[in-house]
């Protein structure tokens, strides 16, 4: 079934700064717990923000991010390195391509070369405690990137999205663009399967439980109907975040459940996930007449070029350039003796100790905003998109 959407996201206008890299959003919900508001203020082009002018003296800062299979990734590295070197740091950037025990020997390493500081995007964080303690001996600050470390106090402090607030804005633009009140007024209902994160990514379980939280009462009133039945975050999580198994997933559901009866929202937490579903809704035959909603995560390029053609609806925009530049800040704090910024002390317990957190906001983008605010904000510009 599907019904018209009432309302546009929305717009959210990308200000330009030459401070820490992160302000306000009106597009998405705020931070529930936070001691300031999360941020989305877009950086000037890429220059390092203009508290960070000192020089980082030769010191070496070592990246460790999890893999380049992912586009995000491969921009979030791109974008720490440039900043860290513009202010004079030495940066040894390593990928570790989702193999958790080359990850440990690469921080090793790190160490081993006299590091001075670590930022590291987990691929498993209790792999890299014994590591990370051996860090925190030498005296090396760590800075978790997006995926918190777990199960350590050796970690200083973490920047990130507002991961629960990822998964509500999510929910929200679903409940919206379907106009679940009005369906559910109306006695009708739509069909929903879900497509979850890495059960050992943290920001995947927040994620889920913002989506869960707009979402369940509408499955408990029949408004919303998962004739898979999973719904939960452990019946839905794919390992490792693998668009192949997504896309296994979503051949499961349209042979074992839609036979006879059209998927009408695919809420899946990742942009990957939403190209899997794509090829799997493909393969099954349905056409722009009984597309479904396919929500995703990152607004990778394909993913924007796949909202513009209508083969995915919507995507969450999380600004790497922001970030990085927020982490810098915090890699510069640290290394100078100062305090960086955090405007969250409470939501992020790793299960030892509660870390200081810096949040930036995402923001909701799809057919109707993306020039604004993606192309506007020049994070793609319209050449590439018409590639």
């Amino acid at each position: 079934m599907k019904r018209k959407v009432l309302g546009a996201l929305l717009s959210v206008a990308m200000m330009a700064t030459l401070l820490v890299g992160c302000g306000d959003s009106a597009s998405a919900p705020a931070a529930s717990t936070t001691d300031g508001a999360a941020d989305t203020t877009a950086p000037a082009d890429t220059a390092a923000p203009a508290d960070t002018a000192a020089s980082g003296g030769g010191k070496k800062v070592g990246v460790a991010m999890p893999t380049q299979s992912s586009e995000r990734w491969i921009n979030d590295g791109a974008n720490m390195k440039a900043k860290l070197e513009e202010l004079g740091y030495e940066v040894d950037l390593q990928y570790a391509e989702d193999d958790i025990q080359a990850q440990v020997s690469q921080v090793e390493n790190m160490i081993a070369s006299g590091a001075n500081c670590l930022v590291i995007a987990s691929i498993d964080s209790d792999a890299l405690v014994n590591v990370e303690a051996q860090a925190k001996e030498a005296g090396i600050p760590i800075i978790a990137y997006d995926r918190l470390l777990k199960n350590t106090d050796a970690v200083s402090y973490y920047a990130s999205f507002d991961n629960k607030g990822v998964g509500t804005a999510i929910a929200k633009y679903i409940e919206e663009k379907k106009d679940l009140p009005g369906a559910k007024a109306a006695g009708e209902s739509y069909t929903i399967e879900f497509f979850m994160g890495s059960p050992d990514d943290n920001n995947a379980k927040m994620l889920y439980d913002g989506i869960i939280e707009v979402l369940q009462p509408y499955l408990d009133d029949g408004t919303l109907v998962c004739k898979s039945g999973r719904t939960s975050f452990d019946d839905t999580c794919i390992l490792r975040w693998s668009q192949e198994t997504a896309q296994q997933n979503c051949e499961n559901y349209l042979t074992g459940f839609y036979a006879d009866e059209d998927l009408d929202i695919a809420c899946t937490a990742f942009d990957g996930f939403a190209y899997g579903v794509k090829s799997a809704l493909e393969g099954a035959g349905y056409t722009e007449a009984n597309w479904p909603l396919i929500t995703g995560q990152d607004a990778e390029l394909m993913a924007v070029k796949n909202i513009i053609s209508g083969k995915q609806t919507m995507s969450i925009y999380k600004d790497t350039r922001l970030l990085a530049d927020k982490c810098v800040t915090m890699v510069q704090a640290v290394l100078e003796g100062t305090e960086p910024e955090i405007n969250d002390t409470e939501q992020y317990d790793n299960g030892v100790i509660v870390v200081p957190s810096y949040l930036c906001t995402p923001i909701a983008v799809d057919k109707d905003n993306y020039e604004e605010i993606i192309v506007g904000g020049g994070y793609y510009t319209a050449e590439q998109l018409a590639e």
